[in-house]
């Protein structure tokens, strides 16, 4: 009977193909078995058999699944790194050891912020830009189309020096003209100050091509000498003027000037005299070009003449 015997168990786990067969023919046989003995060893070796079996055959599923994934799992080209590297090779060591997934190279979320407020600040810088240029153009179509302001005119005066002074006097060269008194307590000097200091920078720039003025808007106190040692305190070149009551007063309204002095104001009388705060740019042909009030700055004045001496030298060929 080949029936694996208890010295043969071992060989039949190795074979479990014949054990199969050998399980098979021990069933027919063991019909005929009368010795207990021996049909309880039989059994005992089926039993150990089937188990066998079993095992070989889970042995064999296992086997099996392992090559299956094995062989469907790609391989890696690299190992895995604990860090992130830049198109310039450079490492950037992440605190967990992962790669950093919001840097993509050097664009890192700072630089991203950085970025996108400098893009902002050039919007808005842009934009003002474009604001006080389309300003500027309608400020230039304006005056185009409406015209030069209807700002002075004839006068004929006194200078501080006993000449006659005439507004045919203005013609050749830049002028900025003020208006005032001599009595004046903080206006006055101050407006003459900021106009002296601005002759004093373009003088540097260009030399001698803008005239400093004073005239006088209280004719009845300031004379002749006392003009003179009024604008003495100020720029060296500032020529002074004053007049008769209705000289001065044709020189204010043509240059639109308000002053309030009283037309029978005598020398020896006090009172203080309101006028227009204003100095005037004037063009060597004698039209008005700007004025400058008390918010001006000495730098806003000096900006605009060399503007305007820019502008006139690009059309004439020349300063003056």
């Amino acid at each position: 009977m080949d029936v694996c015997a208890p010295d043969r168990i071992f060989l039949c786990l190795l074979r479990p193909d014949k054990s199969i067969h050998n399980i098979q023919t021990s069933r027919q046989q063991l019909k005929g078995v009368l010795d207990v003995g021996h049909a309880l060893h039989a059994m005992s070796a089926l039993a150990l058999t089937s188990s066998a079996r079993r095992t070989a055959a889970r042995c064999s599923a296992s086997a099996r699944h392992l090559y299956t994934a094995a062989k469907s799992t790609p391989r890696c080209a690299n190992p895995k790194r604990n860090y992130s590297e830049t198109s310039g090779g450079s490492k950037q060591q992440t605190p967990s050891g992962e790669r950093d997934r919001s840097a993509v190279g050097v664009f890192t979320p700072t630089a991203a912020a950085i970025f996108v407020a400098t893009g902002v600040g050039l919007f808005f810088y842009f934009r003002h830009e474009k604001e006080k240029l389309h300003e500027q153009r309608q400020k230039e179509l304006i005056d185009k189309d409406v015209g030069r302001p209807n700002v002075g005119g004839p006068f004929s005066l006194t200078t501080q020096d006993g000449k006659t002074f005439t507004d045919k006097d203005l013609l050749g060269r830049w002028s900025l003209i003020y208006f005032g008194f001599t009595n004046c307590p903080d206006i006055c000097p101050e407006e003459l100050d900021k106009m002296s200091a601005a002759v004093t920078e373009l003088d540097k720039a260009y030399g001698p091509i803008v005239q400093p003025i004073f005239v006088s808007v209280d004719p009845a106190r300031d004379t002749v000498p006392q003009v003179a040692r009024y604008v003495s305190e100020f720029h060296p070149r500032l020529v002074g003027l004053t007049g008769e009551y209705a000289a001065v007063r044709a020189a204010c309204k043509a240059y639109r000037v308000y002053f309030s002095t009283p037309r029978d104001a005598q020398p020896g009388d006090d009172y203080l005299v309101d006028h227009s705060i204003y100095f005037y740019l004037m063009d060597p042909h004698g039209r008005f070009v700007e004025a400058f009030g008390k918010a001006s700055p000495m730098e806003d004045v000096v900006e605009r003449v060399k503007k305007e001496v820019g502008v006139w030298e690009e059309q004439t060929g020349k300063r003056v």
